[in-house]
């Protein structure tokens, strides 16, 4: 089952938290490391979300996602200070672990590869250990989205995609906004199901 939905304005407080990591600023915009900023983007852009609001060291915006009240985040605090900006949103909103769905890069996957899963480890990623030391548990949904490996790692997360690549990151970017909806509007199973197979 996904969340209690909320028919009425998305001004009611959001159910669900749905982050997308990156670094702000014009020099890391499109870059590898910034796919969950993208993701988070391109979902507000599909359901008219306008992530206006810059408070608690993020850039977010309130409303309505598969009938549920979400809060859509990019963090500004650059990637390994991540968690300060999920968990300031996170006790203002009372949201749970368990609702924060957080979006981001994963260079142990090929590119275009998505990955949903329900808690773990960091992994290696900066982002992912600042929000587990931020929040006191790994138990939080993560969207890994497979961005490959070459060469040196900061020089590769840092990089942008090739024009061939890009082709590819649109299928991407399409897919996981709609795994994003399938996971408010009917659990994290289905949406793994949908997901992971891809």
């Amino acid at each position: 089952m996904g969340f209690i939905k909320r028919r009425q304005e998305p001004e009611l407080p959001p159910v669900a938290m749905i982050v997308g990591l990156g670094n702000p600023g014009a020099q890391y915009a499109g870059t590898r490391h910034n796919v969950g900023f993208e993701i988070v983007e391109s979902l507000a852009k599909a359901k008219g979300i306008a992530l206006k609001t810059h408070r608690y060291q993020s850039q977010y915006g309130i409303g309505l996602v598969s009938g549920c009240s979400v809060v859509l985040v990019k963090p500004l605090t650059y990637m390994n200070l991540s968690g300060r900006a999920v968990a300031s949103l996170a006790r203002t909103f009372a949201i749970q672990p368990n609702h924060i769905l957080v979006v981001a890069d994963d260079m142990d996957l090929p590119l275009g590869r998505l990955r949903l899963k329900a808690k773990g480890s960091s992994g290696g990623h900066n982002g992912h250990k600042s929000i587990i030391q931020q929040l006191g548990t790994d138990e939080y949904p993560r969207l890994k989205v497979g961005i490959g490996k070459e060469g040196d790692a900061i020089d590769h997360v840092l990089s942008r995609f090739s024009p061939q690549e890009r082709s590819t990151l649109s299928t991407v970017l399409s897919r996981s906004v709609e795994g994003c909806e399938l996971w408010l509007s009917e659990g994290a199973e289905k949406a793994m199901n949908f997901l992971n197979s891809s």
